[in-house]
């Protein structure tokens, strides 16, 4: 006697990995993926083999979330004290033994050279989560100073590095945990308007600031010199200011429509600096135009609102301040590099997001879409 059992075919075995996938947010990464391989063949088919790398760096990251988003957002709740203690450790180390290039100790060598910011990015907003999801319902200003603390300590290390990019990209994303979790406006109105205030003042007394010799204490040489280069790039157009008057004129040029693809003079004879990492956005700008921005500008936007409202819907404080978190990496990324390329904020080294070359920050983005896919997969699990 024998009996047959029907072995489930491989549709019916990936069918439930895949249910619970949110269509609108992988629709936005596709448009944004898609720029972004056709602004890198055109910006890097003749810079080695830029565009191959950046297609395997989207496929990595692809990956990525498909494994993550398969992690119930409980389970990552127990990985908040451990990523969070070895990333601060990592970062203690680099600070004491770390491999140093270009004056800036980021880097530590564990076999593999390794950047330990960037593992804080995600590891920073999933302690604070896990920090406000332990004390629902009984919040008092006290948590919100311990928060704080877990916040400014990878920050402060990071900043000593110095990295200013990641840090400030670290410090985004704790900000908006704090902030979602349920910070009184309070306390966020009065530091915002120092920080405006500062701004004017900063604009007014430029000249006297910016004026050789005049040391700010607060910050170190090479980033008193990036903001004093935004106030005025002219300074030092062939030096300091260049990368943003280049930045400037190949967005300028492109016009309503752009000159077209692969027709960018400024890409392609070279004036824009890094037109493969930090500056594509100027090379999409003159190939594409004010259109193609709009374009870009939207698809962030709807990634954006769309991760607004997985996390608005997640079941769990702590899957809503998570998906808040990631979603707020996204905007920062995709703002301050767009602020820095069109000369509006300092140059420092955040890339656009899919846009970009990167594998680092590739995977990184591919951490933050499984977790935001992996929220709303449970959010829709509950409603079942």
């Amino acid at each position: 006697m024998s009996a047959v059992f029907d072995r489930p075919s491989l549709r019916q075995r990936v069918a439930p990995m895949l249910q619970g996938f949110d269509g609108p947010l992988a629709f936005a990464v596709f448009l944004l993926a898609s720029a972004g391989m056709l602004i890198m063949y055109s910006s890097g088919y003749d810079h080695g083999t830029r565009f191959q790398d950046h297609a395997r760096n989207m496929l990595l990251a692809a990956g990525i979330m498909f494994v993550v988003a398969q992690i119930p957002p409980q389970r990552l709740m127990i990985l908040a004290i451990p990523m969070y203690v070895v990333g601060v450790g990592l970062l203690i180390a680099v600070a004491l033994f770390g491999i140093t290039k270009k004056g800036a100790t980021r880097w530590i060598n564990l076999g593999v050279t390794i950047q330990p910011s960037e593992i804080l990015k995600i590891a920073t907003p999933l302690m604070l989560a896990w920090w406000f999801q332990k004390r629902e319902g009984q919040l008092r200003p006290l948590d919100f100073i311990v928060g704080g603390v877990l916040l400014m300590i990878p920050v402060g290390l990071i900043m000593k590095q110095p990295d200013l990019g990641t840090s400030l990209l670290v410090m985004a994303a704790g900000l908006s945990v704090i902030f979602f979790a349920g910070l009184s406006w309070k306390l966020i109105i009065p530091p915002v308007a120092v920080a405006v205030v500062g701004m004017v003042l900063l604009v007014l007394f430029e000249s006297s600031l910016c004026e050789q010799g005049v040391r700010w204490w607060v910050l170190h040489d090479y980033q008193q010199q990036r903001i004093c280069t935004l106030l005025d790039p002219t300074k030092d157009p062939l030096g300091k200011g260049f990368h943003i008057i280049q930045g400037m004129i190949a967005i300028g040029s492109g016009g309503i429509f752009g000159k077209g693809f692969m027709q960018g003079t400024q890409t392609h004879l070279e004036f824009i600096p890094e037109r493969t990492t930090d500056f594509i956005f100027a090379a999409y700008s003159e190939e594409f135009g004010l259109v193609g921005n709009l374009f870009l500008i939207a698809s962030f936007l709807f990634l954006v609102l769309r991760g607004l409202a997985i996390a608005l819907e997640a079941p769990t404080l702590f899957s809503r301040l998570l998906a808040g978190a990631m979603t707020m990496i996204f905007f920062t990324y995709a703002f301050v590099n767009m602020g820095m390329v069109s000369g509006i904020l300092p140059v420092v080294g955040v890339p656009l997001p899919f846009i970009s070359y990167g594998g680092t920050a590739m995977v990184t983005l591919g951490l933050a879409l499984g977790i935001l896919m992996a929220i709303s997969k449970s959010k829709r699990l509950v409603q079942s």
